[in-house]
């Protein structure tokens, strides 16, 4: 089966097992029976490498509860993880006698890494280290990539049980959480309920959501942002001293929480400071996640590790732990206009998928109906943004009301709830206007709200709009859709747990089955605080029984960072590579956008494949090598990879339903409300961007 192809396959009743993909490669139906346990599972021992990307509709929970096991004595010398172990050509120290030393210090002042730290410290903190032969491998019990609500949240927890490595692609507050305005949806006001929560996310997510993880989220959603304000966070209050909660689109309540308009840079903020002041959590900036250290054991995959580049020396670092957890954010950047910040560039999907990872739902990509359209502004941007301005939802669910150029007001024309309407509706709605007047933006208007009242609630949205020359008090927002979240993503289960063994997602890498079709305003930041904590046992469990031997630590080639290449073959690779980038973008805007057709996603796939073939023959010409990696090439891969998964999963779905709208069949089947399941890559198949750069060879 080549890359790209898929299979649709429809069974009832719930629940699922899944028969080994075997039975996908001989052609026949995937294999349904009934589990006679109370546990509903989606095997790991099911979920052999055995096809190229194939995208199916598989009936089932969206859930994979997994079982965590250690490695085989006999397959591994039965070494103690490195806190217990001596290298020769290391020493011991103890370091940091003063409390008041910087952490920067600790982390890249020495050519080691933090092996162990004693459970009974005391203030003084004795720290052993472990100094390795090239100071270019380090050691942590957890690993956590990448530094947004999820990560940090999650971080803060395990590090109570061994030492901690957040690994960020850039600056830590660099995150789609810090961009994040509206809020976190929680049930807190004495008029709102778990239930009324539960059927506006599942209404919202056009009835996919799986409902034990909304029955789940809903309900341990307040715990969670309550810990948050124990933590220091400040969130916004009314004059009767409680809670101020907004109301969004899609809510039946006012259940937003939020700090004005900035509640993801607040949260942000807090759950920093906590990271920086936590002893076992170290910070690794600046660097990009290359590539997973995965093995096989009979028909299963484990996770050690993953390999990185520092993109300020351009060295590779190798990270071997115990558990690594997935928070790298979403993918945005498949898109040439998209709210989500420059490192949103699908990594964590696409390293899973290559990691032999099942993927869900990446036909689901939501479409933020309001970013600011830079066109209908008085001042013109200086240049080109690199991630769309967004206007938060909040400003529909504080009464703001959509017109056309016209000065008409267009929905109510679309759907009884307005403006209130969830996003898709919203997104297609304003496609359709343009479409029809062949115009380029709408027009937000809030101008009839008190002045003070939308500058306290809207002071980040005011202040971008006064630097453009349009004053939001006064006159209407130009506004445009723009690629926002991904509701796919790797495959969970109620812990955060995927096929991979050690392997753990959170946030919006993850598909946990509570977006369903269509993610509700603010459940995005409430999700990721809600499986940041979900994951915490099962990681700790897994770190108690994992045994690995250190003989198996050389068994993966190197990455290489190309400077053998020289700086002018580097540039024109670069060139190459940003060009090539615009064009698989537009690709995905123009035919895999708000609106489908099979026609068109068929025309997307074949273009696709034709550009990343272009792209990687070009490399190899000018000498690139398979194991050569470098921020532009490696973002590449990823972004072809995700674009691939989403292109395939789109053309498995023949039904309208939520963010996926396709021509040919434009009404909901009730008989195809199942997920939308990428089985794993076979391995030493398909193209650069789905293998494992350390599983190749030498060139």
């Amino acid at each position: 089966m080549n890359e790209g192809s898929l299979r649709c396959v429809y069974r009832l009743p719930f629940p699922i097992e899944v028969s080994p993909p075997s039975s996908l490669i001989s052609k026949k139906s995937v294999h349904i029976q009934r589990d006679v346990s109370s546990r509903r599972t989606l095997s790991p021992h099911m979920l052999k490498p055995s096809i190229a990307m194939a995208a199916s509709l598989v009936t089932g929970r969206g859930h994979l509860h997994f079982s965590l096991k250690s490695f085989k004595e006999q397959d591994f010398r039965q070494d103690s993880w490195v806190s217990g172990v001596t290298f020769r050509r290391c020493v011991h120290k103890e370091l940091f006698r003063l409390a008041g030393v910087s952490k920067l210090l600790r982390v890249h002042g020495y050519d080691c890494s933090q092996a162990h730290i004693n459970e009974n410290r005391s203030p003084l903190r004795a720290i052993t280290v472990s100094c390795l032969r090239d100071g270019t491998t380090k050691y942590f019990d957890f690993a956590v990539i990448g530094s947004g609500v999820a990560g940090l949240r999650y971080a803060l927890e395990v590090s109570k049980h061994g030492s901690v490595a957040v690994i960020t692609k850039a600056e830590p507050h660099e995150s789609n959480t810090n961009y994040a305005q509206g809020g976190v949806s929680a049930v807190l006001g004495p008029s709102d309920s778990v239930e009324n929560h539960m059927r506006d996310t599942i209404v919202a997510g056009a009835y996919l959501c799986d409902e034990e993880t909304v029955r789940v989220v809903c309900t341990e959603g307040p715990d969670r942002v309550r810990e948050l304000i124990a933590m220091g966070a400040s969130f916004d209050h009314g004059e009767d001293g409680n809670l101020h909660l907004a109301r969004e689109g899609g809510h039946s309540h006012h259940r937003i929480v939020h700090a004005a308009d900035m509640t993801g840079r607040e949260i942000e903020r807090a759950l920093l400071k906590a990271v920086l002041d936590d002893p076992n959590i170290f910070m690794f900036e600046h660097h990009f996640a290359i590539d997973f250290l995965t093995s096989q054991d009979g028909s299963e995959t484990f996770c050690h590790g993953v390999d990185t580049l520092n993109t300020e020396t351009q060295e590779v670092v190798r990270f071997i732990s115990k558990v690594i957890l997935v928070a790298s954010g979403g993918a945005g950047h498949i898109y040439p206009s998209t709210t989500n910040p420059p490192v949103a560039t699908g990594d964590g999907v696409a390293m899973a998928h290559r990691a032999q990872a099942v993927i869900s739902n990446m036909e689901f990509v939501q479409f933020h109906p309001t970013a600011l359209a830079d066109e209908g502004l008085p001042i013109k941007p200086s240049k080109n943004r690199v991630n769309a301005f967004l206007i938060t939802e909040a400003v529909r669910g504080d009464g703001g009301i959509l017109y056309n150029l016209g000065m008409e007001r267009f929905m109510p024309l679309y759907d009884e709830r307005a403006e209130l309407a969830p996003r898709d509706v919203v997104a297609r709605s304003i496609d359709d206007q343009l479409k029809k007047r062949n115009e380029r933006y709408v027009l937000l208007d809030i101008s009839h709200k008190p002045r003070d009242e939308i500058l306290s609630h809207f002071p980040n949205v005011a202040a971008e709009c006064l630097r453009c020359g349009l004053d939001m008090t006064r006159e209407p927002i130009p506004v445009v859709p723009a690629a926002h979240y991904m509701c796919g993503g790797v495959r969970a289960g109620l812990h955060g747990e995927t096929n991979v063994q050690g392997l753990y997602v959170a946030g919006e890498v993850a598909c946990t089955g509570l977006h369903g079709a269509n993610r509700l305003a603010s459940n995005s930041l409430l999700e990721a605080l809600v499986f940041a904590q979900r994951a915490v046992q099962p990681s700790v469990d897994h770190k108690a029984n994992l045994k690995l031997g250190l003989t198996a630590l050389d068994s993966w080639a190197w990455p290489v960072f190309p400077m053998s290449l020289g700086g002018d073959v580097l540039s024109d690779i670069i060139k190459k590579t940003m060009e090539v980038r615009e064009e698989l973008q537009s690709i995905m805007w123009d035919y895999v956008g708000i609106v489908r057709s099979t026609s068109r996603l068929q025309m997307a796939e074949w273009r696709i494949g034709e550009l990343e073939t272009e792209w990687e023959e070009y490399l190899f010409q000018k000498g690139w090598e398979p194991t050569m990696v470098g921020i532009e090439a490696c973002e590449m891969r990823n972004l072809f990879c995700c674009a691939k998964l989403v292109v395939n999963s789109a053309l498995a779905r023949h039904e309208s339903r939520g963010l996926h709208f396709i021509v040919d069949f434009p009404h909901v089947e009730e008989s195809k409300r199942q997920p939308t399941v990428i089985f794993p890559c076979s391995p030493g198949k398909g193209t650069w961007s789905t293998l494992q750069l350390h599983k190749q060879q030498h060139c």
